[in-house]
């Protein structure tokens, strides 16, 4: 199955991650089919950018969300 979910990048401490398309069976920081946005939690405003067109792209084929991923995307 395919997920939208993030991946962990950044340095110790200072996380920051990408919101990226991929196989479900694949490890968290594991390869990735397309990057489609990404979060910063440490910044004062948690600055999220997504592109809500391959959003909308890649669930309208059938990728699942990670519950995470909803929660930040405002999405249900």
């Amino acid at each position: 199955m395919t997920m939208i979910r993030m991946t962990r990048m950044g340095r110790k401490k200072k996380p920051f991650y990408r919101i990226v398309v991929t196989d479900s069976r694949k490890r968290r920081d594991g390869g990735w089919i397309e990057v489609i946005g990404h979060y910063n939690p440490v910044s004062v405003n948690k600055e999220l950018t997504l592109d809500e067109e391959r959003l909308n792209y890649w669930t309208s084929v059938g990728a699942q969300m990670s519950p995470t991923v909803k929660r930040i995307s405002g999405r249900k």
